[in-house]
């Protein structure tokens, strides 16, 4: 038979995570233990499991500390209210943890803004008003829409030329230069 586990002794460990802490041989008393024996006799258990669930040391002590000290503030320092606190504090590790997991998978799939770029004053203190209006008209259209444009006045290039750069049919440029123009003098002539 294949042990799923890698490890035998970790498998009985798990097993013996939900026994009994007390001694055999002893009769068990009636009252659950109370929360300072419960916490020396389980802590060191429960953060091995935290450690197994989110690969963390002081995170996994973190959880095992809030999950001892909801309890105590829950059923009080004798533990009267809780008929099995190892389960209790078995099922706390384990939602805690994948709470804590749910968390870390949140703040690594953030990806903040890029920062805007800002020009430098020399480049506004040299363009004037109706260049300014021109480059935000531009920033209006397709990126095709702009090569077109810069590739045919700016750099000057037939209609052949910007088809062999771009890698397209010469009616594409001539349509695509079309629109563009379109846009542009729509957008430049309600700005005026």
């Amino acid at each position: 038979m294949i042990s799923v586990l890698p490890f035998p002794p970790l498998l009985a460990w798990l097993r013996g995570l939900s026994a009994d802490p007390r001694p055999a041989g002893r009769d068990a008393p009636a009252a659950p233990p109370a929360i300072n024996e419960l916490y020396h006799s389980r802590r060191l258990s429960m953060v091995r499991l935290a450690v197994l669930m989110v690969d963390d040391l002081p995170t996994a002590e973190d959880i095992v500390q809030d999950v001892f000290t909801a309890l105590y503030r829950r059923h009080g320092p004798d533990l009267s209210g809780v008929t099995d606190p190892n389960a209790y504090l078995i099922t706390g590790v384990t939602n805690a943890a994948r709470s804590a997991l749910r968390r870390r998978r949140t703040a690594r799939a953030y990806i903040p803004a890029p920062p805007e770029t800002i020009r430098a004053a020399e480049d506004e203190a040299l363009l004037g008003e109706s260049d300014r209006e021109m480059l935000r008209a531009l920033r209006g259209l397709t990126a095709r829409q702009r090569q077109v444009l810069v590739l045919r006045y700016w750099s000057e290039l037939s209609e052949g030329e910007i088809a062999e750069t771009l890698r397209v049919s010469r009616g594409t440029v001539k349509s695509t230069a079309h629109r563009a123009l379109s846009v542009l003098r729509e957008r430049l002539g309600e700005q005026r």
